[in-house]
């Protein structure tokens, strides 16, 4: 018995190796750093490590001058004018209202008061205070407590339930404040896992948001975990919904790339398959996503999260010449799955993008080869 778990730890150990190790003639040779063989992403013009934002998924400047502005003076006005002058129904506001209650719960974390020191985030209370009618700051206080509950407390318990109740009466308050907004309904798939709500009800929330926004990617992301078999749902429900997403997806949408998210949520904790992600269905899940990136506008703020998760995907299938081409659209921002499920994102980016340099210039790749 004593020699199977021998056999398995070393079985183990091999596959947590091989893909940190550079392909050479179909066979994995470690190139050491400094090796004047070694790939350099540097050489490519990525960022530096230590310089890659983990804040977003790709590049919003006004949403960084504001974010700077609010956190240096703890004045939320500012704040409250880019959420008010931005899309309802977009991608673009739904991004910016998790920035923003992600920042202040961040204060929060960083900050709890105390005595002489007022609790990070001030300028959330301040803003809900102030302008208790104001749309954008009801939905940035409804997304905050969504975020204190999974970031604080532990799903199923008390302080998770109160929590995520004190949240869904401020998303009811929020969908009073704007009715055709389809936001608060969007925050409420949070909670709706949160709490468990019994499918009916899970639908009814869901049919709101398709009566306001039917091709709003964030929110089919959202609706996805529900349905995901961690969750409430199984692996065929959450694949039945991600393939009705592509199948309905207007031209232009990102919504074809939902069955890549939906493989990528019953990925195998551990998988023994060497040929796992060149297997058929994930195949056709890579493909779906290319398909929705290359029809998708330039400037959707949904793109980066597909190529993010597209760099996972291709590098893991060794497809390196492709994750390459993502690479250079995404670079400089990692605030996207998978890398936000680590504990740091820019660190896991940084491996996967150097696997990705390595095997595009173990097969003849090189910068000048690399297209732009």
């Amino acid at each position: 018995m004593e020699i199977l778990w021998v056999l398995v730890a070393l079985l183990m150990i091999g596959f947590v190796l091989v893909p940190l190790m550079r392909r050479r003639r179909g066979m994995i040779e470690q190139v050491p750093p400094g090796h004047p063989d070694a790939a350099d992403p540097a050489n490519y013009g990525f960022a530096l490590q230590e310089e890659l934002d983990i804040r977003m998924p790709g590049p919003d400047k006004d949403l960084l001058d504001v974010l700077d502005l609010v956190q240096r003076t703890q004045d939320y006005r500012a704040a409250s004018q880019l959420l008010a002058g931005t899309e309802a129904e977009g991608e673009r506001r739904w991004q910016r209202v998790q920035a923003f209650a992600g920042a202040a719960a961040l204060e929060l974390q960083q900050r709890p008061g105390g005595v002489s020191e007022s609790p990070g985030g001030q300028w959330l209370r301040v803003w809900r205070s102030e302008q208790p009618k104001d749309a954008g700051g009801a939905a940035v206080h409804a997304e905050f407590l969504v975020q204190q509950a999974w970031r604080t407390a532990t799903p199923g318990t008390d302080e998770f339930r109160i929590i995520m109740e004190e949240a869904r009466s401020a998303c009811g308050e929020a969908a009073l404040l704007a009715p055709g907004d389809p936001i608060p309904y969007i925050i409420e798939l949070s909670v709706a896992r949160g709490l468990a709500y019994p499918r009916p009800e899970f639908e009814q929330v869901w049919l709101k948001i398709l009566d306001r926004a039917p091709a709003h990617m964030g929110a089919h992301l959202a609706a996805l975990h529900y349905w995901c078999e961690k969750w409430h749902g199984s692996r065929q429900l959450a694949n039945e919904f991600a393939e009705a997403a592509a199948a309905r997806a207007p031209q232009g949408s990102l919504l074809a790339a939902m069955p890549l998210f939906a493989v990528f949520e019953h990925l195998p904790e551990v998988n023994l398959v060497s040929g796992f992600y060149q297997s058929e269905v994930v195949t056709k899940a890579i493909h779906g996503a290319l398909f929705a990136v290359h029809a998708a506008r330039p400037d959707d703020p949904m793109l980066a999260h597909v190529r993010h998760l597209l760099v996972f995907f291709l590098v893991r299938g060794e497809r390196w010449a492709e994750a390459m081409d993502q690479l250079i659209h995404v670079d400089g921002h990692v605030g996207a799955l998978p890398w936000t499920l680590s504990a740091d994102p820019a660190a896991e980016f940084a491996v996967y993008r150097a696997l990705a340099v390595a095997g595009y210039e173990a097969n003849g790749g090189s910068p000048a080869t690399l297209p732009h």
